[in-house]
């Protein structure tokens, strides 16, 4: 006889899209816990002042203990590649552009970087990420470029993701694929 899974198959990729304190972050980490692998959690923030320390250090504590933590700002392909097995959650690729950006990077490159390096890892991988592009044009040359990078970002993502869910309002809406039953 067969064993019957204990879950449905979860997807490769999901990309989590919202607004700023849309629910998307909590969301992405209900939809982990669903899965009975590991849990690892690849945090892209930097402290840059004492208001951002303090917003990771309550994310963390909102996440719990039950997380492994891989923290990058700009490596995101090594630290996908350093993730021990289980369910991977990128919280956020925003946060990571940011840093890309901030830093010279070339983002074209590493953005082929990270989608190729999503495409090989072994297991589920949930990113999350900030939809910045339904406001007003921004008013200076680095703020456009960083809108029109991260919507080329998502963009991207998006097509290679199985899953695609947009939260509003703390409400997930499945706009490429479908939710989980527990999810929705």
């Amino acid at each position: 006889m067969t064993p019957i899974p204990a879950q449905p198959p979860f997807p490769h990729l999901t990309l989590v899209i919202g607004g700023a304190r849309s629910g998307k972050s909590r969301f992405a980490e209900g939809l982990a816990r669903q899965s009975a692998l590991d849990k690892i959690y690849i945090a892209t923030a930097q402290a840059w002042d004492a208001e951002m320390t303090q917003r990771i250090t309550a994310h963390r504590a909102d996440r719990g203990g039950d997380w492994h933590t891989v923290e990058t700002t700009t490596d995101l392909p090594g630290a996908l590649a350093a993730a021990p097995p289980g369910v991977t959650l990128i919280d956020c690729a925003t946060l990571w552009l940011t840093n890309v950006i901030l830093s010279d990077g070339d983002v074209a490159a590493q953005t082929a970087a990270v989608l190729a390096a999503l495409r090989v890892h072994p297991g589920p991988v949930i990113v999350v990420t900030n939809e910045v592009g339904l406001s007003i044009v921004p008013e200076n040359a680095l703020a456009r470029r960083f809108r029109d990078d991260q919507g080329r970002l998502n963009q991207s993502l998006a097509a290679q993701a199985d899953l695609v869910v947009l939260v509003v309002a703390g409400l997930p809406l499945a706009i490429k694929g479908q939710l989980p039953k527990a999810a929705s």
